[in-house]
């Protein structure tokens, strides 16, 4: 049964490298375990294991490996156990802690890298008004058609070495941090006492720990001192956030092109892109998806992944009306399938399959290469569903979840924008494992290649005490719980997670699942028939949602039943 040759669709394990064990060495050592034997194909790598401070790992200083989490060796393992990469590549945006941000806070107008960011103010150049503030306040009729994720414009101001203020776009974080004062320094930069000092370092330390900024701290009888503090703490001024790369600019096209190529020496064989619809921004345009600056991008960056042999998965949400993923597919790109998770999640619901067979069909009618998923990092994806399922059915599926344990994510607290919903899909599915190896089962029958969120195979539950620890925005820790060998020892027992193996292994190895495979469907009300064919090998399954059941067995060329399970 097993393969010779890889196929390209063989499932793909999906985790930061800290989720099995501690490590990626930890987790190459799992998968060296003969347990996951000819289990997975691939490995989608989450970006903490590059050089990142933020987001857990979408905020790149640069892509050196993480010393901590990861080493070269580590990624020869991989490559030595026949398990290739996904590996991250963050188009729109890298950390003020890279080192050109860096350089541009020490050599202000004189650095090199002036140009790699966008500076907000030339980018709007007579098309706004100058604010007391400093930055341009840009015309309605130029931003009316932009989309802000924050509150407020999407801006940072930064400090140059000269003292004077200048706007970057900053599309995603940002926070500023301003260091604590010493008495001994305040003695020499502000001429003061000893004693002096002291009391003054203590009130503006306190007032710092409340979250005041400098312009409003309030210094009592030291009132005649307030603008040598104030230049004191911006001068010290830190950051912390990611931004925005102006395309525009040479130097970061040679850098998309350096990373690309690190990349392809970690291993990587697909390249997923994440925030490019965010990357091309012209004034009066939108700022996420525009057209053809979008496009035009892709093609640049893919005509740079060709040199290294990278396929490019490009990731965005949109409505299934939009048919943004068919555009893609059009063009030549991989695609998400972000409608698969809430699809099985609906059909099992409401017992019935229909919704499951045409989306089903149209991939295979229109050739939709995509890579498919039940839970992610980022949750169940609902947002894309629109215009898929009727809106009362979203809202049943967002309530039922919600009634599980998982949260609501909207945009900007707009109810009526389904964005995700964060949950372990076990829990999501009511952490019934009859439901969760039936989801198994419908994913992997699918057309596309199956990727498989470590936490789903090990029927992780929704984590309320991760989320309560991260504090604010910290609903998407419900779902990264990180497992100690321990932990995965033990739930390598359960019945669930043997048989999401089982099924998994047979994915990957059988003849009959190829990229051009005949897959055919048949389904009613609540039954659905899926079979794969290639070279007189055929996989089939026969499954009712109504009753959870489901019927999934190989054979071969003499008509021997190479595999079979039943539930």
């Amino acid at each position: 049964m097993k393969e010779q040759k890889k196929k390209g669709n063989e499932p793909m394990l999906n985790a930061y490298p800290d989720s099995m064990g501690g490590t990626l060495s930890d987790i190459v050592s799992l998968l060296k375990k003969p347990e996951f034997e000819d289990v997975f194909g691939s490995f989608y790598v989450l970006p903490s294991i590059f050089h990142t401070d933020l987001d857990r790992g979408f905020s790149v200083i640069d892509y050196g490996l993480n010393e901590l989490l990861a080493k070269k060796e580590d990624l020869d393992g991989l490559e030595q156990s026949g398990i290739d990469l996904k590996l991250d590549f963050i188009l729109n945006h890298s950390s003020v802690l890279s080192a050109q941000f860096q350089d541009i806070l020490k050599n202000g107008k004189e650095s090199k890298y002036k140009d790699f960011f966008i500076d907000w103010n030339q980018f709007w150049e007579g098309k706004g008004t100058l604010t007391a503030e400093g930055y341009i306040q840009p015309e309605e009729k130029y931003i009316r058609n932009m989309f802000f994720r924050k509150p407020g414009l999407p801006i940072l101001m930064v400090r140059m070495p000269d003292g004077s203020e200048i706007p970057y776009w900053n599309t995603f974080y940002q926070e500023i941090r301003y260091k604590r004062v010493e008495v001994q320094e305040l003695m020499q930069e502000l001429s003061v006492q000893y004693g002096v000092a002291k009391e003054l370092s203590y009130i503006i330390n306190q007032e710092l720990e409340q979250g005041n900024i400098p312009q409003k701290i309030a210094l009592q009888r030291y009132h005649s001192l307030r603008p040598r503090v104030i230049e004191l703490l911006e001068k010290k001024r830190e950051y912390l956030g990611q931004m925005d790369l102006n395309i525009k600019s040479p130097l970061v096209w040679d850098y998309y092109e350096s990373v690309l190529k690190k990349l392809s020496e970690y291993g990587a064989k697909i390249v997923r892109l994440d925030a490019f619809a965010y990357a091309p921004k012209e004034p009066g345009e939108k700022n996420f998806l525009n057209d053809p600056g979008t496009w035009d991008l892709l093609e640049k960056v893919r005509k740079l992944a060709n040199q290294y042999g990278l396929t490019l998965l490009p990731e965005i949400h949109a409505g299934y009306g939009e048919k943004i993923y068919e555009l893609l597919a059009e063009k030549g790109y991989m695609t998400y399938d972000f409608f698969l998770p809430g699809l099985i999640i609906d059909a099992l619901e409401n017992g019935n399959s229909s919704r499951l067979k045409s989306w089903a069909e149209e991939l295979i009618a229109k050739k939709i290469q995509v890579v498919n998923m039940l839970g992610c990092h980022d949750g169940i994806p609902l947002l894309d569903l629109k215009g898929l399922l009727p809106e009362a059915r979203i809202e049943a599926l967002i309530d039922t979840i919600v009634k599980r344990g998982g949260y609501v994510k909207n945009l900007h607290g707009q109810k009526n924008i389904y964005y995700q919903v964060n949950a372990t899909y076990y829990s999501a599915l009511g952490e019934d494992d009859r439901k969760m190896l039936l989801a198994r089962a419908l994913q992997i029958f699918m057309p596309g290649k199956p990727q498989v969120w470590y936490l789903d195979l090990f029927a992780g539950k929704n984590d309320h005490k991760a989320v309560e620890l991260a504090g604010a925005g910290g609903h998407k820790e419900i779902n990264r719980t990180n497992l100690t060998t321990n932990e995965i020892d033990a739930r390598l027992g359960l019945p669930l997670v043997q048989k999401q193996i089982d099924m998994l292994r047979f994915r990957n190895q059988y003849s009959a699942f190829a990229p051009d495979s005949d897959i055919t469907l048949t389904s009613h009300d609540s039954e659905i028939f899926i079979k794969w064919e290639k070279d007189n090998y055929c996989a089939i399954l026969n499954a009712d949602l109504s009753q959870m059941s489901f019927e999934m067995k190989g054979w071969g060329k003499s008509g021997s039943i190479d595999f079979f399970m039943k539930q």
